[in-house]
């Protein structure tokens, strides 16, 4: 056999190769350098070249914060900045030093950069060295690291509040079918993001407050213990020395609080950033120059202000007339924008006079009618959302029945109230509501801290409290712990509700038809024995009706058909083959139900009661008697009750020759509610009964494998 190269093996194994090693290696080295630049004495060249670093890093940072679309695309800013505050803070120590070590020799005993700060910069005198150093201290330390602190601060706490709406309405738009599991999951791990970076930012800015008052703190140490040491040790006069040591301190101080204000005020950008599909520059021209009448404003207090006696024209004139060309420019070109010709459209031949088939109008599969206020929310010219919303709830619901749902024919209806829209399925109406666009809809959802202005209402699609809110009330209402949503997911929603509903109707022969050619391209004998062989059309229609109306999907339209097939021309109806599809469907039927789970909780039937059922059904009855059927209802909804308390869905255990007639007797009665039939439970899975329904004793207690 033969042996691989180690090197080769190691050059290309992940995460060995150099470009990797080099790639991760920034971090640690610059911890490394603040550690050696703390204990090892540093030769001048050696200082130049690292405060040099530090002023680029500062460039960099602050550049990286200006081109960011978004916070979370700097997530790493607070790392940054701390171990930037890290390196400038060794820095200091490192310089410090050398300072007072050599500082007797001169200016340039800590290397050049220092000496370029202490003598160009600031002119070679100390006491306007000092002013400029203070005055770089107070704009750095009063206004932007204190500004950008209590903003993070802030942020930071709004951010956490909002956490719960925020994952609320991640919630509501999955189940409105607007977004998938996926889309989901990238949004949660954005808002659980967007929380750590904040809170992170908040504890960053701390250390770039106190990296402020160190810089202060160094330069008097520095001053004074620089004129001691070359007063008494180097036998300098107070003049030299007050020369040498304060321009180098000076210089010191300008290296490292320069850097310092870069990066306070990289953090004040970023805390401040709302998210925007635009970096910082190309969003704030655009927003102070969308708007031509600003720019003509301005441009005429300038050149007035240019006209005054004793103003300098020639410096307010030029900036006014710039001023009023970039209006007039941006003026021009909204003016082309709005006056693009509309396309031409075909004028219309005039109608025939004779009546024809055409003007036999089809039933629509499913209506949306909106009143006149509504259109915007349909027209994607105005902004409206509405379709694409629909769009992603058929996808959703298609995926979850097994089937295609149709296309929603949408149109406006003025006898409807202005803000009013009604569903409705083959022309009869199945929901109605109203919203309001340009509002939003707070939802309760069971558990909220605090009330909220606005309209109170109920949620269309599922009754429960709720308000219609201004948008600007939306962070305080997510923060209260209700559901936000806008008009067009409040009608989406509603949508998805009613056609998973309705899921009967929305499935017709043609419908099963073109389920069976999807199937007969993987199983072509399997269909060719089962339509129109052995079942009719009709026949295979009708017990997939029965499937939905049970809530139960025909995704798995193999074993559908399989099951079918197998019971074939023994002479029964639908809702025998129903029945024996359930029981071929079982495994899925319990997922669905249960989850992933082996043992499911359930309730059962006192016997003396499945026998009184047992003989409604062959005597032929229609039903229960109203006073046992009231009972019955009183005992399943308090064991539900029990059950969804603990996080399970309430189903009901049955013999199979009773599971459709009880079925059809609470149907409507009823809501989230599951009747199985005990062949429907898979040998491998475990039930565990709760709760008997119908008997004198309450619970009892038990177990089939």
């Amino acid at each position: 056999m033969a042996t691989e190269n180690p090197a080769a093996v190691a050059a290309g194994a992940p995460g060995l190769s150099w470009q990797a090693l080099l790639t991760g290696a920034g971090t640690p080295i610059v911890l490394m350098l603040m550690l050696v630049m703390i204990v090892l004495p540093l030769p001048p060249l050696v200082l130049d070249l690292l405060f040099t670093f530090n002023i680029a890093l500062a460039i960099i940072v602050l550049m990286a914060a200006v081109y960011s679309s978004r916070p979370l695309d700097f997530a790493a800013f607070p790392t940054v900045l701390l171990i930037a505050t890290l390196l400038r803070l060794g820095l200091n120590v490192a310089s410090t030093r050398v300072v007072l070590l050599e500082g007797h020799t001169g200016t340039a005993a800590a290397g050049r950069v220092i000496e370029a700060f202490g003598e160009f910069v600031v002119g070679g005198s100390y006491a306007v060295g000092l002013v400029l150093f203070t005055i770089l201290v107070v704009i750095n330390f009063v206004v932007v690291t204190k500004g950008a602190g209590r903003i993070s601060e802030v942020t930071a706490r709004f951010t956490l509040d909002a956490m719960p709406g925020k994952q609320m309405a991640i919630d509501a738009d999955l189940n409105a079918g607007l977004i998938s599991q996926d889309d989901a999951l990238r949004r949660r791990e954005e808002v659980s993001r967007e929380a750590d970076f904040y809170g992170a930012m908040d504890g960053a800015s701390k250390f770039v407050r106190g990296d402020a008052i160190a810089g202060i703190l160094i330069l008097l140490i520095n001053v004074l213990g620089g004129i001691a040491i070359g007063m008494l040790q180097h036998d300098l006069s107070a003049t030299d020395a007050a020369q040498n040591y304060t321009l180098l301190t000076i210089g010191d101080g300008l290296v490292a609080q320069i850097p310092s204000m870069l990066l306070s005020t990289a953090a004040a950008i970023i805390v401040t950033r709302v998210s925007s599909a635009q970096d910082m520059g190309a969003e704030v021209t655009l927003q102070l120059t969308s708007n031509p009448r600003i720019l003509f404003v301005a441009a005429g207090i300038i050149g007035l202000i240019g006209f005054v006696p004793g103003m300098p024209g020639v410096v307010f004139v030029p900036i006014a007339l710039l001023l009023g060309v970039m209006g007039y420019l941006r003026w021009q070109s909204q003016q082309v924008g709005e006056a693009e010709p509309e396309p031409v459209r075909p004028e219309r031949t005039p109608e025939n006079t004779e009546l024809s088939w055409d003007d036999v109008a089809e039933v629509d599969e499913i209506g949306l009618e909106v009143g006149y206020r509504l259109i915007s929310l349909v027209d994607r010219n105005q902004g409206g959302d509405l379709l694409s919303r629909i769009k992603g709830v058929r996808k959703k619901l298609s995926q979850e029945l097994g089937f295609l749902v149709h296309s929603v024919h949408i149109r406006d209806n003025l006898d409807l109230s202005p803000n009013a829209y009604r569903i409705s399925l083959h022309d009869v109406v199945v929901g109605e509501g109203e919203v309001f666009p340009g509002r939003e809809l707070a939802i309760n959802p069971g558990q909220t801290f605090g009330e909220l202005e606005g309209v109170a209402t109920r949620d269309p699609t599922f009754g429960l409290d709720a308000v219609w809110i201004d948008p600007g009330q939306r962070g305080d209402a997510q923060t209260k712990g209700y559901t936000v949503v806008d008009s067009s997911t409040v009608i989406a929603t509603h949508l998805s509700q009613l056609l998973k509903n309705h899921a009967r109707e929305l499935i017709g022969q043609d419908g099963v038809q073109q389920l069976l050619d999807k199937l007969a391209r993987s199983s072509p004998k399997l269909v060719e024995n089962l339509v129109p062989s052995a079942m009719s059309l009709g026949e295979v229609t009708r017990v997939l009706q029965n499937l939905l109306e049970e809530g139960i999907p025909v995704r798995d339209m193999r074993t559908i058909a399989e099951a079918l097939a197998d019971q074939a021309g023994k002479g029964q109806d639908s809702d025998a083959l129903t029945a024996k599809v359930r029981i071929a469907l079982g495994p899925s039927i319990f997922q669905n139900i249960n989850g992933t789970g082996d043992e499911m909780s359930v309730m059962a039937l006192d016997s003396k009661l499945e026998q009184i059922l047992l003989g409604s059904i062959q005597q032929g009855a229609g039903g229960l008697e109203p006073s046992l059927l009231d009972s019955v209802i009183r005992q399943v909804l308090a064991a539900s009750a029990k059950l969804e308390a603990e996080g399970k869905n309430p189903v009901l255990l049955v013999a199979g020759n009773i599971r459709l007639f009880l079925s059809r007797l609470l149907r409507g009665r009823m809501a989230n509610f599951y009747i199985l039939a005990y062949d429907e439970i898979p040998s491998t899975k475990t039930i565990k009964v709760v709760a008997t329904i119908g008997g004198s004793a309450g619970a009892l207690q038990g177990e089939k494998q």
